[in-house]
């Protein structure tokens, strides 16, 4: 309890809004006095530690609960939403998360033992429950915000000592897939990959099935235990964030938005967006300009 206190305290002093991006390579504070509607994101690679409070992230089907109790990672980049669930004036919703350089995990593994073999999740995104080896670190890094002249020597040693908890730990073994370009992981990242830099192509399965170097089949049963969504969702899933993104920052008509994520059809696109965002794209794009300029943020972010 003492070094979640701590971390409390750190990420209360220091995030004063919404968000903060410090200035510590790679790391967000998270602040939330109230319970919020859902957040839709991209998840990169990351680790996230919940100071306070208590969310819910959403991906496909499948329902993540955490708090202060668990640290959530997300080992493939993976469209979610977030909802944060208990959060008051008194006790705020507080965390962190630190984005997960690949290199500096592939660098660790080329200095570290080769690991016994380990059974690995089928999913790309996992809750554990968290001990004082994880927090002790992460306070550390966080108490370099008041001593900026030190993160430049000090934070990326920190760093790798809780990118090194996170790799001897139960998601170890995905990460190190990853970081390794090896195992199922690795070949589904690849594709992954692949979508997102062409997500408003036509989509083709056979051709994904080759980047991982699977059959069609063994690709889409795969893909969606690690995803929980099959490659048409996912790409779906990419393209409308896409399009929210452009919505609210392009003075274009939705129509013109649709054709610029891969819709063929506006009605389609209008449909799916509303469906997804609960609300038209042009409806949708005014509601989130005002809250933004209520809430003082720049764009839809991912607590």
């Amino acid at each position: 309890m003492e070094r979640l206190q701590e971390l409390r305290d750190l990420i209360s002093r220091h995030c004063s809004g919404t968000m903060l991006t410090t200035a510590l390579p790679r790391v967000g504070l998270f602040k939330s006095v109230q319970p919020s509607n859902p957040v839709h994101a991209l998840y990169e690679p990351r680790l996230c530690v919940i100071a306070q409070g208590r969310k819910y992230v959403t991906l496909g089907e499948e329902v993540l609960e955490y708090n202060e109790a668990n640290y959530l990672i997300a080992s493939l980049d993976l469209p979610v939403a977030g909802c944060v669930c208990e959060a008051s004036e008194e006790r705020p919703y507080l965390s962190f998360c630190l984005n997960l350089d690949i290199s500096i995990i592939a660098s660790m593994l080329a200095e570290l033992p080769p690991a016994t073999s380990a059974a690995v999740s089928g999913s790309g995104i996992s809750v554990t429950p968290i001990d004082d080896q994880l927090l002790e670190p992460s306070v550390r890094l966080l108490k370099l915000l008041d001593r900026p002249d030190d993160i430049p020597m000090l934070a990326p040693l920190i760093e790798r000592e809780i990118l090194y908890r996170v790799l001897t730990g139960p998601q170890g073994a995905q990460l190190r897939q990853i970081a390794l370009g090896e195992g199922r992981m690795a070949r589904l990242s690849r594709a992954i990959a692949w979508i997102r830099a062409h997500y408003n192509e036509p989509l083709d399965v056979e051709y994904l099935a080759e980047v991982a170097n699977m059959s069609q089949s063994s690709f889409f049963r795969h893909f969606k235990a690690a995803t929980s969504l099959s490659p048409l969702q996912y790409q779906k899933n990419i393209r409308l964030q896409a399009a929210r993104r452009l919505m609210l920052t392009r003075q274009e008509d939705a129509a013109n938005i649709g054709f610029t994520v891969g819709y063929e059809s506006p009605s389609q696109f209008s449909r799916e967006y509303s469906r997804m965002f609960g609300a038209p794209p042009a409806r949708d794009a005014a509601r989130m300009r005002e809250a933004m300029q209520e809430a003082d943020v720049p764009l839809p972010i991912a607590l």
